[in-house]
């Protein structure tokens, strides 16, 4: 999407997807300014410093829980893209009240703030861990999903528009299992939870350029999924750490084996294109934008194990190249 003369707030703009996307905006298009809310002022700082003087950045302290601050930074604003998460799955399990606060109520908030203050375009980030969750993370994300798409049902007087995009896990991110990997090759053992399991990847160039090919496409109340490739662990162990011994340590706590991004449930109002799969809302009260598109068969499941592309050994370690140990 072009978003030349647009103003953009990104919330949790400092995160690992937000500090990406933050920086290719500013470098690859011209907005008229970029708005980063996050809460943490060190990461502020350092991402400042990063990107050096720019006139079109603007840093907010203030959290998605703050309805009122959400207020104020969400005026004259023209794209908001919703980064800001609680996603540490141990962290959500231990303090769930937290993670509620901020996953469930601040993806409320910024419907509230988008709706009053007219912000015509609202796209959040979710998760394939929504999916038939089984942590209080994906639960949550799941909740978050609801929010946004349904926002478009309270907004019915007004130019904004709702929607979500879901993918899975990003090379690279924080907390992610490649640093880990490689901060365990030098070591020559690597904790491995079950060399079955498969995950899907995306990079982070990737996610930006998704989001915002979403945002040119959303019409309120979309969830955007992208064809992306899977990948079993134990592949990802011999890109990064050949020959190294594998601990198999187990299934943690709130783990599956493998993911879903689009259940046989989802499968009946969803369409597929040659980049992935449009899930439209199932009881819109409002008129949502039709896609081209091809329906999605009946019964048919988008999961990791059953993924028709797989990354190779050499694909994963091209894809994990530029990702520093233990980040």
């Amino acid at each position: 999407m072009d978003l030349t003369g647009k103003t953009v707030l990104v919330t949790g703009g400092t995160g690992s997807f937000g500090s990406r996307f933050v920086k290719r905006l500013l470098s690859e298009q011209n907005p008229r300014a970029v708005r980063v809310f996050s809460r943490d002022e060190l990461k502020q700082y350092e991402l400042q410093r990063d990107i050096g003087e720019d006139p079109r950045l603007r840093m907010l302290i203030g959290d998605v829980r703050d309805l009122p601050r959400l207020l104020r930074a969400t005026r004259g604003v023209d794209v908001i893209v919703h980064a800001a998460a609680m996603k540490q799955v141990p962290a959500c399990e231990y303090n769930p009240s937290e993670a509620v606060k901020t996953n469930v109520m601040g993806s409320e908030h910024v419907v509230a703030a988008a709706i009053e203050n007219n912000v015509p375009l609202t796209l959040a980030l979710s998760t394939d861990k929504a999916v038939n969750p089984v942590n209080l993370y994906g639960a949550t994300k799941l909740c978050q999903e609801k929010l946004i798409v349904q926002g478009n049902a309270y907004a019915a007087d007004s130019v904004a528009r709702f929607a979500c995009v879901r993918y899975g896990n990003v090379v690279g991110s924080r907390g992610s299992v490649v640093p880990l990997f490689k901060a365990q090759a030098s070591s020559g053992v690597l904790t491995i939870t079950d060399e079955g399991m498969t995950r899907y990847w995306i990079t982070l160039d990737q996610a930006v350029d998704f989001v915002l090919a979403s945002l040119s496409r959303m019409g309120g109340g979309e969830v955007f999924v992208p064809k992306i490739p899977s990948m079993r662990i134990a592949d990802l162990a011999e890109a990064l750490a050949p020959g190294a011994e594998r601990r198999i340590v187990g299934v943690r706590p709130g783990e599956k084996l493998h993911e879903t991004l689009l259940t046989e449930d989802e499968a009946r109002h969803a369409t597929e294109t040659d980049w992935g799969f449009v899930i439209m809302p199932e009881y819109p009260s409002w008129s949502p934008l039709e896609h081209e598109g091809i329906p999605v068969a009946d019964g048919f499941r988008y999961a990791s194990d059953t993924n028709d592309r797989w990354l190779t050994v050499d694909e994963v370690r091209t894809m994990a190249a530029d990702v520093a140990p233990g980040a």
